[in-house]
């Protein structure tokens, strides 16, 4: 029988000796988890050095003109990486003005011949791989598999390993192949992706004003500076909402913040080896089916637009929910303090953003709860954040399958 340790709070992890950080499996992911406001800003100065560089090799992919109809632009990655792609389609769409679509690697590989092929003759095709390790199995083999046959492909690689094969062996001396490394810090050494994750989808909103970059800054310094300020209570939540025992917990979000409900789902899941019954919708699709799987040891957590008229639909399924006494919880993250919710809801996390802060800019503060509730969860079911998946089902770099001879 494991020996029970007492329950730390955020700031009594981070400031654990290093030897007992390494002990309780809380070298790395606390850090990298607090470290990402600050992180996300150093990501901007990152992009804003290579700017010319990347403005040109975007225009030669046929991006910044007038019309980019005939652009279309596929952002690639598996698990978190595939999250980063549907978190930032709808911002690239609105601020490129061409096909953007997010289509999971470990999707492309076996189906690659079928996605070209669907494509009009005439498009030009910019493939956007997202990849902390830069080394992950099919990540690399699709990139070195559309470089053979699908020569006209352009890819830009954005990785957290500057010395990545997708770094250095596959991005070496071609003219179509463009790579973006982050800081070293942003490699999350740690199983879960953390702020590989956030800085990564930075990196993108970076990369869709990258004709234009002090549009984007000061939208950025607040996302900083709301993530710095939120942080502690972000934690102190999600400490007490992991202490409550559940046996399902269901994300919810709109839009790109339905990425941010399924990398939450995700980072829930690989933090506490599955031992929570998982799932992520969109509000009105869980009214679909999906509502059939809640019960009376559900937890629902909702992130809530900042959108009046997505709201509106918002509120009307958590209220129905409540009415049924859908789940044992419902938890509401909520961008500001005025939206009247309190009467469908037994907890909520007020944000503190903006009105005028679109939803497309939210991911990487919104997903703070997620990750801090599966620290937290992870350490009551007396596991190692760092590294969770003690019979090692799950690795932090994926590596090559084995192939039935």
């Amino acid at each position: 029988m494991k020996q029970t340790v007492e329950p730390l709070s955020f700031a009594e992890m981070l400031a654990l000796p290093s030897i007992e950080k390494e002990a309780r499996g809380l070298l790395h992911t606390p850090q990298e988890i607090h470290q990402q406001p600050s992180t996300w800003l150093e990501t901007f100065q990152i992009l804003k050095s290579r700017q010319r560089d990347l403005q040109e090799f975007l225009r030669e992919s046929g991006l910044g003109g007038v019309s980019n109809e005939r652009v279309s632009v596929c952002l690639i990655g598996a698990g978190t990486s595939d999250h980063i792609g549907g978190s930032l389609t709808a911002l690239l769409k609105k601020e490129w003005k061409c096909h953007v679509e997010a289509v999971p690697s470990t999707d492309l590989l076996t189906e690659m011949d079928a996605f070209i092929t669907s494509a009009p003759a005439s498009t030009r095709h910019l493939w956007i791989s997202f990849s902390r390790s830069g080394d992950s199995f099919e990540g690399v083999t699709v990139i070195q598999n559309a470089l053979e046959k699908y020569p006209q492909i352009r890819h830009l690689i954005v990785t957290c390993n500057k010395n990545s094969r997708m770094a250095n062996e596959i991005a070496r001396d071609k003219s179509n192949v463009f790579c973006l490394a982050l800081d070293e810090k942003v490699n999350d050494l740690g199983l879960a992706m953390t702020g590989s994750f956030t800085n990564m989808v930075v990196a993108g909103h970076c990369l869709a004003h990258i004709f234009d970059l002090d549009e984007y800054q000061p939208i950025l310094e607040t996302l900083s500076q709301v993530g710095a300020e939120r942080l502690p209570e972000v934690a102190g939540l999600a400490e007490k909402t992991a202490s409550i025992d559940y046996s399902r917990i269901c994300f919810l979000g709109s839009g790109a913040l339905k990425s941010v409900a399924k990398e939450s789902a995700l980072k829930v899941m690989e933090l506490t080896a599955g031992h929570y019954s998982v799932m992520s919708e969109s509000f009105l699709g869980l009214r679909h089916g999906p509502l059939s799987w809640l019960n009376h040891d559900s937890l629902v957590i909702g992130f809530l637009s900042n959108d009046a008229d997505k709201l509106r639909i918002e509120l009307g399924l958590l209220e129905e929910l409540n009415k049924k006494g859908a789940a044992k919880n419902i938890l509401a993250v909520l961008p500001r303090e005025d939206l009247n919710v309190s009467e469908y809801v037994d907890r909520k996390l007020i944000l503190d953003i903006p009105e005028w802060l679109d939803d497309n800019y939210r991911p990487p503060v919104d997903v703070l709860f997620a990750q801090c509730l599966g620290l937290f969860a992870s350490l009551r079911r007396q596991l190692k954040p760092d590294a969770p998946s003690a019979d090692g089902k799950i690795q932090r770099v994926v590596t090559q399958i084995g192939l039935a001879g």
